[in-house]
């Protein structure tokens, strides 16, 4: 049985909520400034909106702006009826430039049925001046 799982997209570093940085000035969400060698987690909230158990795989991929694949990971995972889960994944960007971040929900790594519509989202990362 095919299930739609629901899910909110946020991107976080850290704490913060959406799309952050370790800088603690507080700027609006395309303000934000992203570094090279600095951690950036990538989060969605997945929730099983369902009456029974559900198996999915929760995958990160980063493409640089040549569309080349530099970072894929996954977690994987159930939601018992009615629960709800925040995964994260790490990248920590090692060149400047404009990076794609998409997220997938799957019912497995080896199963890549979605779940859910993919999301994304461009960032802009740069080296830190000092």
């Amino acid at each position: 049985m095919k299930i739609i799982l629901f899910f909110l997209f946020f991107l976080s570093f850290e704490i913060g909520i959406v799309y952050g940085d370790p800088v603690s000035a507080q700027t609006s969400f395309e303000d934000k400034i992203h570094f090279v060698d600095e951690q950036i987690m990538i989060t969605a909230d997945v929730s099983n909106n369902q009456d029974t158990q559900q198996n999915f795989a929760y995958i990160t991929q980063v493409r640089n702006n040549d569309d080349v694949v530099i970072s894929l990971s996954w977690l994987i995972g159930s939601l018992t009826p009615r629960q709800s889960f925040s995964p994260a994944q790490s990248w920590i960007p090692t060149e400047s430039g404009i990076y794609h971040i998409e997220v997938f929900v799957w019912e497995g790594i080896d199963n890549p049925s979605a779940l859910s519509p993919p999301l994304s989202l461009t960032v802009k990362v740069t080296e830190r001046q000092t």
